[in-house]
């Protein structure tokens, strides 16, 4: 075997993904927020990339306009929201839905959160009622308040990392345990309804004995609470009801961070010729390159300068058509899941229907994973609520003699209502949901029932019988 070099040639395959195509599909997975930032962001870059503010405006020109059109503006015409908007149109659609114009829609943000937090709202407090050491023990003590309003910390712990006595530290929790919220501080359930009792003047010995065992309220055994307490059924009856105004968990109702609002990114509204799916357009930039500028920086610059504009140039242009194409692939995405989902636009998530990624992108001949990524942060806003578009995405499981299937989520709603209207004298246990549904047409086994109704929140027939009992008081 002779060493030596030498000459081969291989033919391979292999996808190269150009960074133009990564940042394509990043930018499909973006929610519109995202999207606007990540504009903001090229804005600040690209010096040839300019905006015009994204509105309602009733007209503007093609994205596909010839080029003259917009000559005398100094701008390039192409615009990156995709101004045309595709529509699915259903046979027999007919009816109106009360909305505002196109490109126009709600306003879906959300009420603002206090602008103190907790944390804040207590320490400002703790200032103007202690001074000197006692307000550093008060504000070492709010440092170990959790959101929900409890005391996280042990108050030996905290009385050792102070070097501070250990009733001292307990003196000062009182006080601040009668800060508003009232009952904020508390160590445990029982100690905060007991806080909260004691400030509305209620904590007499029977209703201490009644904090005292709030295992037994839970399990509902009221009689061995009544001769506990050493009350009749009325005041028994009236204790529970007290117990009930007082705040279980006092600090929630400061937000320990500021959520951002959900902002739909589509809009389905029913109109006379039919269903119509428009883009949410109020946070998107129109994008234009500035041709005046460009024709100003290559006045006179050297030929690194003009490889640079070029390069701009290219980007601006790139970044345009992604865009433009994000925005048309969007609104096919959501015309497919509208017409395969009709029927719950029409009667709600009771005809909500099983559907896969598989099938929305066979209908639009795209990718499978193409279609995850558009269905990822995204918000759809119709006449029943905003909803994410994962949200049409459920398993299904047999319903009816067709053997059409149901969505997960109609059998959920379903039970939700079964449940809502069952009577405290006849709570009804999985195995008779499961029952009652497959007279509705849902075959559907126990497991399944218990597995839906825990995932919605509702406790099983024993606790749920036992808070009719106690809402029956």
């Amino acid at each position: 075997m002779s060493l030596g070099p030498r000459l081969d040639l291989r033919q391979s395959q292999s996808l190269v993904m150009t960074p133009q195509l990564q940042q394509a599909i990043k930018l499909l997975a973006l929610s519109n927020l995202e999207v606007e930032a990540y504009l903001n962001d090229a804005l600040e870059r690209n010096p040839l990339l300019a905006s015009e503010s994204g509105g309602n405006e009733q007209e503007r020109p093609a994205a596909d306009a010839p080029a003259e059109a917009r000559a005398d503006e100094g701008v390039d015409p192409v615009e990156a929201r995709g101004e045309r908007i595709d529509s699915y149109s259903s046979p027999g659609a007919g009816g109106s839905l009360p909305s505002s114009e196109p490109g126009e829609g709600p306003d879906f943000d959300r009420m603002a959160s206090p602008d103190a937090t907790l944390h804040e709202h207590l320490a400002a407090q703790a200032h103007t009622s202690f001074n000197g050491t006692d307000c550093r023990i008060a504000l070492a003590l709010i440092e170990q308040i959790d959101p929900c309003g409890y005391l996280g910390e042990k108050v030996s712990v905290i009385a050792a990392r102070l070097g501070i006595d250990e009733r001292e530290v307990e003196r000062v929790l009182g006080t601040v345990q009668m800060f508003d919220p009232t009952g904020v501080g508390a160590r445990d359930l029982a100690e905060c309804l007991a806080v909260q009792a004691r400030e509305a003047d209620r904590y007499d010995p029977c209703m201490a004995r009644l904090i005292d065992h709030l295992d037994l309220l839970a399990k509902g055994d009221f009689a061995r609470l009544k001769r506990l307490c050493q009350v009749d059924d009325e005041d028994f009856a009236e204790m529970v009801a007290e117990l009930r105004e007082y705040d279980p968990k006092p600090g929630c109702r400061f937000d320990s961070e500021t959520l951002p609002p959900v902002v739909p990114d589509i809009f389905v509204r029913e109109r006379d010729e039919g269903w119509r799916v428009e883009l949410n357009e109020a946070n998107l930039p129109r994008l234009l390159v500035d041709r005046q500028y460009q024709a100003d920086l290559e006045a006179g610059a050297d030929k690194a300068t003009r490889s640079w504009i070029g390069e701009c140039l290219a980007e601006a242009h790139w970044l345009i058509k992604a865009l433009d194409q994000r925005q048309r692939t969007i609104i096919k995405v959501s015309s497919a899941i509208l017409k395969r989902q009709e029927a719950f636009f029409r009667k709600g998530v009771t005809a909500l229907r099983p559907l896969t990624l598989r099938e929305v992108a066979e209908d639009i001949a795209m990718h499978e994973s193409t279609v995850s990524r558009v269905t990822s942060n995204k918000y759809l806003a119709c006449h029943r609520g905003v909803y994410e578009l994962k949200y049409f995405f459920s398993s299904g499981v047999a319903s009816g003699d067709d053997g059409e299937a149901a969505s997960a989520e109609a059998v959920k709603s379903h039970i939700g209502k079964l449940i809502d209207a069952e009577d405290a004298k006849a709570i009804l246990s999985d195995d008779r949901l499961a029952e009652l549904l497959k007279e509705r047409g849902f075959d559907i086994a126990r497991r399944t029932v218990a597995k839906y109704r825990e995932a919605m929140g509702h406790g099983s027939s024993v606790q749920r019988r036992r808070q009719k009992k106690m809402e029956g008081l």
